[in-house]
């Protein structure tokens, strides 16, 4: 016979609905209210403030999004893979900024060579290990901050400003759309081994809100006319969100890491946010190489 003690010990652990309903309300909170001070900031920043200081601040993400990929990857980085990190990206942010084309092309060339000559003069004796740091010293900045950098590229494109308004409505209507449609609606998981709870139907739902902002947003700022091009960049644009969504959690994934970090209550840390937006930038930029005459002579 079995004691009614240890049939209670073996009974799985209940779980409190109520702390948990606590906590998604409290993150939920959280994270709306982040979301309420940050727009302000961004219009103001990305619409009529001073170029430069527009560009300080991706810049100023970059390194924000850098340093906690580096914390999650390889926290024990030597201090000069992480600062010449630092150090090429503004060279790269300045010369974009400049319109140096080939500068600009060096510096990405230099965000590979640097690393691998000091890790080869400040690590003599050989070790497989060093050819990984040397790896994440390299993705770091191609990951985040050649994306962001693209955006200075974009800014400058005919009506850049607005360009930019429009990725980022794009996106955030993804991320929500994604969010809520797969809390109500979500059976089917997107891809349970890299993030259990994103659904094919929140995938949707991102889908169908981007499509519905996005159209939204053309009809108020007609600042472009809607057509079978937009509506294919809108496609490609949340799929690439969606896609980048799911290569940042693979990676705190493989790193056993919740959150990026924790600067923005409610979102966790930069890349936590940004993750998605990270592959949609090219898409946008590639687009608009092929529609609109390149401000740097080459497209």
């Amino acid at each position: 016979m079995i004691s009614k003690k240890e049939k209670e010990g073996s009974e799985p652990p209940r779980i409190d609905t109520g702390t948990v309903s606590r906590e998604y309300n409290d993150m939920h909170l959280k994270r709306w209210l982040t979301g309420i001070i940050a727009l302000p900031i961004l219009i103001y920043l990305i619409g009529p403030g001073p170029r430069w200081l527009f560009y300080l601040f991706l810049y100023s993400i970059s390194i924000a999004g850098l340093v906690e990929f580096q914390g999650i990857t390889s926290p024990d980085q030597p201090k000069f893979a992480r600062w010449s990190s630092f150090i090429l990206v503004f060279l790269l942010f300045f010369s974009i900024f400049m319109r140096q084309v080939l500068l600009a092309l060096a510096a990405i060339l230099l965000l590979a060579y640097v690393p691998m000559t000091l890790f080869m003069l400040t690590h003599r004796s050989p070790d497989a290990k060093w050819t990984s740091q040397i790896g994440y010293s390299v993705l770091g900045p191609i990951y985040v901050a050649l994306p962001l950098s693209m955006l200075v590229m974009i800014d400058i494109f005919p009506g850049g400003k607005m360009w930019i308004f429009f990725l980022l409505a794009v996106a955030f209507a993804n991320d929500t759309g994604a969010f809520y449609f797969g809390r109500l609606f979500g059976r089917h998981r997107l891809y349970p081994s890299i993030s259990p709870n994103k659904t094919w139907e929140g995938a949707v739902g991102g889908l169908l809100i981007s499509l519905i902002v996005s159209l939204f947003f053309l009809r108020a700022t007609v600042f472009q006319p809607v057509g079978p091009s937009i509506l294919i960049l809108v496609l490609c644009l949340v799929v690439a969100g969606q896609v980048g969504d799911l290569v940042e959690s693979m990676l705190k994934r493989n790193h056993n890491t919740k959150d990026s970090g924790v600067i923005l209550p409610g979102h966790g840390g930069i890349l936590d946010r940004i993750d998605g937006i990270l592959f949609s930038i090219p898409v946008l930029y590639l687009y608009l190489s092929f529609y609109l005459v390149s401000p740097w002579g080459i497209g």
